[in-house]
C-alpha cells in the first residue's frame, strides 16, 4: 500500500469511526504525512520494520527542527493513532510507538496575560468604527469564554444567548457544551449586532455571529491578526495570540477559587489532567506575587 492510499484510508477511518473535527482531520493529515515522509515510507513492511527507537529519533528530527514540545507531542499522538488504524487493519503485528513516553509539556507557563494587561487589551480607548466594534467584541467574548479560535470564529447567532448570558459550542470530537458569558461580554456583543455586524455585512446574509467585509465567517487566521495588532497597538510587550486568552481566561478563574472541575467543563477538556496545567500556572503566579510583595519574601 503506497502513502497516499495508506493516508486516505486512514483520514477516512479518523471521519467516520472517530468523527474527528475538520481541523483535527488536518493536523492528523499533516502530522501523519510528515512521519511517513521523514521514514522514507514506500510500504507497510518500513512500518513493520520500524523498532521503537525509531520513534525516539523521529521525535528528536521535529525537536531539531524547532517544533515545541507540545507540537512533538501532538505528532506522537498521530503517529500512534495511524499505527493502531495499521495494526487493527492487519497491515501490521504491533505498534512500536505505544511503549513511547510522551515529551513533558508546558515547561514553560502557557502565555498568560496579568488581569492589568487584560484591562489593558480589552479598555482601550475603542472607535466607533464598525470593524473596531467587532472586534472589541470577540476580544470580549474571548476572554470571558476560554473557547477555542476555531469555536470563536465558528459561532452562530443563534448560539448565543444574551438574555441568559451564556454560548453553546461544539467543541473537540463534535461535543457540544454550555458556557458562561459575562455582563460585559454581553454588552459588547449587543453593541456589536446594532452598530458593527450590519455595517459589514452590508446586506448579505450569514449565520456567523462574527463576519467579515467578505461577507462570511471571521477565520482562525483573521482573528490572530486582530488579537496580535491590536496588543501591539495596547502597547503590551511580549507574544500575545488567542491562546493567550484561553490561558488566562482559565488562569484567572482558579486565582479567583473557581474550583477544578468547572473549569474542565467550560474549557471543554476531555480530560482533567489537561486542565491542572493551570493550577501549577496558578500557583507559579501567586509565588510570584507573594515574592514581589512580602516584606520577607
Amino acid at each position: 500500500m503506497d502513502k497516499d492510499t495508506l493516508v486516505d484510508g486512514f483520514m477516512t477511518y479518523l471521519t467516520i469511526e472517530k468523527n474527528r473535527s475538520h481541523n483535527t482531520l488536518d493536523a492528523y493529515r499533516r502530522d501523519t504525512v510528515r512521519f511517513l515522509d521523514i521514514i522514507g515510507y514506500k510500504s507497510p513492511a518500513d512500518i513493520a520494520s520500524l523498532q521503537p527507537t525509531g520513534i525516539v529519533a523521529y521525535m528528536k528530527k521535529l525537536g531539531q527542527a524547532g517544533l515545541s514540545a507540545v507540537s512533538v507531542a501532538r505528532n506522537l499522538a498521530a503517529v500512534r493513532v495511524l499505527l493502531r488504524y495499521m495494526v487493527m487493519m492487519k497491515m501490521i503485528e504491533d505498534s512500536p510507538a505505544e511503549i513511547i513516553e510522551s515529551p513533558k509539556l508546558w515547561k514553560k507557563t502557557p502565555g498568560v496575560l496579568s488581569t492589568e494587561k487584560i484591562d489593558i487589551l480589552l479598555n482601550w480607548p475603542w472607535s466607533a468604527d464598525p470593524v473596531d466594534v467587532r472586534n472589541r467584541a470577540m476580544l470580549e467574548t474571548m476572554y470571558a469564554t476560554g473557547l477555542r479560535v476555531s469555536e470563536l470564529v465558528n459561532l452562530k447567532i443563534q448560539e448565543v444567548n444574551l438574555m441568559a448570558g451564556y454560548v453553546s459550542t461544539m467543541g473537540k470530537g463534535s461535543k457540544e457544551r454550555v458556557v458562561p458569558l459575562g455582563e460585559v461580554a454581553c454588552e459588547r456583543i449587543r453593541e456589536y449586532m446594532v452598530n458593527g455586524r450590519s455595517a459589514i455585512l452590508r446586506g448579505r446574509v450569514c449565520s456567523a455571529l462574527f463576519v467579515t467585509a467578505r461577507g462570511g465567517a471571521m477565520t482562525r487566521q483573521g482573528f490572530w491578526k486582530i488579537v496580535t495588532k491590536h496588543a501591539l497597538k495596547a502597547g503590551i510587550v511580549g507574544k500575545v495570540s488567542p491562546h493567550s486568552l484561553r490561558h488566562s481566561f482559565a488562569t484567572h478563574l482558579l486565582e479567583h477559587g473557581a474550583d477544578l472541575r468547572s473549569v474542565q467543563r467550560m474549557l471543554g477538556h476531555a480530560d482533567i489532567s489537561t486542565t491542572q496545567i493551570y493550577t501549577h500556572v496558578a500557583k507559579t503566579r501567586l509565588k510570584e506575587i507573594y515574592n514581589k510583595a512580602h516584606p520577607r519574601a
